[in-house]
């Protein structure tokens, strides 16, 4: 059985993508993988025993993705590229990575007579609504949230299968009535096994009570919630720090914002990092931040760094969005506050400081929540209902 799989971005890295292509290698399937680049990457390329199929793509192209429900050249480009493709290689399903494709993989379905899986990151008509790029003047006026809307009950209802990374996720599917429960499968991005932790090579400083952060620098990350907040209770913790590795739109703002208030040393900012200094980061941290803004989008995360901090033993800080939030409540692995209330995400710190016994033991239950429950070795086993009738 052969599966050709399709990823709007470049390839690789994308950890989740390629931790399914590796289960289903090790089910019989043979894959392949088409995916654009910007960045004259080789266009045919044996990559781990699987194929990834490359097309360039132009600047003006790409940025035309934005609108690609009301002028498709975006889509026109991929009907080529995967046409292509489909004609050289006799598949059995395609599996679209995300809502965009998914109309694409759908045409190409019913000339080919292919399964559709549609494999679902992120609800993307929240993600536009909420995204810094769309919601500036001109962003509003060419991205439309109910035109994504009506795709997405449209594309749902016409895939074969479809894959959430979260049981809220799942829930508000059915909630439209676009799919049947034993259609829709819950695959979160939990942590693999397999993958060395080096997460505990080291400890945290005991001169400091160190809040660490990794990930993209935007406004609904809402970082700047846990920065309002710490300039609220430096004065009575001068050895609180706060770590933030990573890059983004909204980091210019928040430096501003910390200069302009004398955060300097309390706040770091280091930018992208390795993954091996990033670990070595995180160990030497005492709490580990999820403070996304909850919304739509948010509520129906999984996101990486939640299992990624639970296997390194760290307390967790979170938002309560409510995928994150069922899973802290569930595990007891850390505590949760109000997503945009200063005053509550200081309550939630002052009393994780002034009670750091507690602090071990949310970090072994979010430890043995992996070890038990959370891990990729789990939950990918969701994928052979899908896949079942090859298996």
């Amino acid at each position: 059985m052969r599966i050709l799989m399709v990823l709007d971005h470049e390839f690789p890295p994308d950890i989740r993508v390629e931790k399914e292509i590796t289960y289903l290698q090790e089910k019989g399937f043979e894959i392949h993988l088409a995916c654009y680049t910007r960045e004259n990457r080789i266009k045919l390329e044996k990559y781990n025993n699987y194929i990834i199929h490359r097309k360039a793509i132009t600047s003006l192209v790409y940025k035309l993705s934005v609108i690609c429900l009301k002028v498709p050249v975006y889509f026109n480009f991929w009907i080529s590229f995967l046409d292509d493709i489909c004609k050289k290689y006799k598949f059995d399903y395609i599996h679209i990575h995300d809502l965009p494709l998914a109309k694409i993989g759908i045409g190409l379905s019913k000339i080919y007579n292919l399964k559709v899986i549609l494999d679902l990151h992120e609800n993307w008509p929240q993600y536009i609504e909420v995204a810094d790029h769309t919601n500036t003047f001109i962003g509003k006026i060419l991205s439309s949230k109910k035109q994504w809307i009506k795709y997405e009950v449209e594309m749902v209802k016409s895939a074969d299968e479809v894959i959430t990374v979260a049981e809220e996720m799942k829930e508000r599917l059915m909630r439209f009535g676009v799919k049947k429960n034993e259609n829709i499968h819950v695959i979160p991005n939990t942590y693999d096994l397999s993958k060395k932790n080096h997460s505990n090579d080291f400890s945290p400083d005991k001169n400091y009570f160190t809040l660490f952060y990794s990930g993209g620098i935007d406004s609904i990350r809402g970082i700047q919630y846990i920065i309002y907040a710490l300039k609220e209770i430096i004065n009575d913790m001068p050895n609180i720090r706060f770590w933030i590795i990573g890059k983004g739109r909204y980091e210019k703002h928040l430096r501003e914002y910390v200069i302009d208030n004398k955060l300097e040393k309390n706040i770091v900012f280091w930018g992208w990092q390795n993954p091996s200094e990033i670990n070595k980061m995180l160990s030497q941290s005492d709490i580990a931040v999820i403070p996304h803004i909850r919304s739509v989008q948010t509520d129906c995360s999984s996101p990486n760094k939640l299992f990624e901090y639970m296997m390194a033993r760290k307390t967790i800080l979170s938002s309560n969005c409510k995928s994150v939030e069922r899973i802290i409540n569930e595990t007891q692995c850390g505590i949760v506050y109000k997503h945009d209330s200063i005053e509550d995400i200081v309550d939630k710190i002052k009393m994780l400081y002034n009670h750091k016994e507690i602090l071990k033991q949310y970090e072994t239950n979010g430890y043995n929540a992996i070890i038990n429950k959370y891990n990729w070795q789990n939950t990918i086993k969701n994928i052979d209902k899908i896949y079942k009738k090859s298996i």
